[in-house]
């Protein structure tokens, strides 16, 4: 892992309070910290990968099925980046997201992402 950190201050999101905003707010809440997450993940790749209208417009026509997806490959893209510097990451963080999205628990995939996020953040 390089020694500057590759993400600022401004992308850390407290994860504990995120999912307890998400839940008080009917998964409102969720909506802005999956932005915020994109972003994070677009600054990492140093590229516009994730678009958050699109992601919203796609997540809203599929009925959610896009957003399973979505998480996904935030799952593997993170894990790719966390890999190719040397970080500590599962190898099956993918798999993850897409599995606990699989049985509504997108708040909980959120949280394990913010979490590798917030590790990134000096």
């Amino acid at each position: 892992m390089s020694e500057a950190a590759p993400l600022s201050a401004e992308y850390r999101i407290d994860v504990a309070l995120g999912i307890l905003f998400s839940v008080l707010s009917c998964g409102l809440y969720n909506i802005y910290w999956n932005y915020r997450q994109m972003e994070a993940m677009n600054a990492l790749l140093g590229r516009r990968e994730y678009d958050f209208v699109k992601w919203l417009l796609l997540t809203a026509v599929t009925c959610g099925l896009y957003h399973i997806y979505y998480e996904y490959r935030m799952g593997r893209d993170l894990q790719s980046w966390l890999s190719l510097r040397g970080g500590a990451a599962s190898p099956n963080l993918g798999a993850v997201g897409l599995a606990l999205s699989v049985f509504g628990l997108t708040v909980i995939a959120d949280a394990v992402y913010q979490h590798e996020f917030n590790k990134l953040i000096s």
